[in-house]
């Protein structure tokens, strides 16, 4: 049975049994699928975030699995539309979206992982559809990204001169005392929220937005030396900055 990407160029290195809809084929698929999904789970599960190696090599096999099926139903009609395949987009993307999570200290966690697990289904799809080259360029293009660029975000938002933090006080009375101290370091406070997941918790925790002027920060190395500098003070029980 004949695949409508019989063009691609891995395709066409393999052989034409990789570009039909065979036992050959099918099995090589799902086993390059596995193989892909897998790099990309492990790299998420040595990270301990939601979703791990197994979610992303079910939904990615499930897409690939969803486009061979449409491929053999169009092949076979000579027409069509790829329903199932759209249908298992969609559903990973439902997926996806439950992987992230609002920490108690008002941080938004797995929007990474959701996108990589999105992405990955298809990766999947991609490969299914017999659209090898496309499907391995995304892979590392996919593993690049998830892998690579937090080291070139960690840098950029160091360098950032707006910053939020995570704060608990020990008395809302000493919130006044913060703020004293933060514009007597040269820093704005751009916004200041009240947490309510600690109520009751005998400390005063906020969310505060600040803006620092490039001036400053040749005081200041990083927005760790001013995290350090106001987590020094006796007032504050804990002070993180919010990613």
């Amino acid at each position: 049975m004949g695949s409508p990407f019989a063009d691609d160029y891995i395709a066409r290195l393999l052989g034409s049994w990789s570009s039909g809809v065979n036992v050959y084929s099918v099995c090589f698929r799902i086993f390059l699928v596995i193989v892909l999904a897998s790099t990309i789970g492990w790299e998420r599960s040595s990270k301990r975030h939601s979703a791990g190696l197994r979610t992303f090599i079910i939904a990615s096999m499930a897409c690939a699995v969803s486009a061979m099926i449409d491929v053999c139903i169009m092949s076979v009609r000579e027409a069509g539309i790829p329903v199932i395949s759209a249908a298992s987009v969609v559903s990973v993307a439902m997926l996806s979206g439950n992987s992230i999570l609002f920490s108690s200290r008002s941080q938004i966690k797995g929007l990474t992982t959701s996108a990589g697990l999105w992405a990955c289904g298809i990766v999947g799809l991609a490969i299914g559809g017999g659209l090898y080259t496309i499907g391995l360029a995304s892979f590392l293009a996919l593993i690049f990204c998830i892998s690579q660029l937090p080291k070139a975000e960690v840098i950029l938002k160091d360098r950032s001169n707006h910053f939020e933090v995570h704060l608990e006080l020990r008395n809302s009375y000493n919130l006044q005392d913060f703020v004293t101290t933060i514009r007597k370091l040269g820093l704005k406070i751009d916004d200041i929220e009240s947490n309510p997941a600690y109520t009751n918790s005998g400390l005063s925790v906020y969310s505060v937005s600040m803006t620092i002027s490039e001036r400053d920060f040749k005081t200041y190395r990083s927005h760790d030396d001013i995290i350090e500098a106001l987590r020094s003070l006796d007032y504050i029980h804990y002070i993180e900055e919010m990613n």
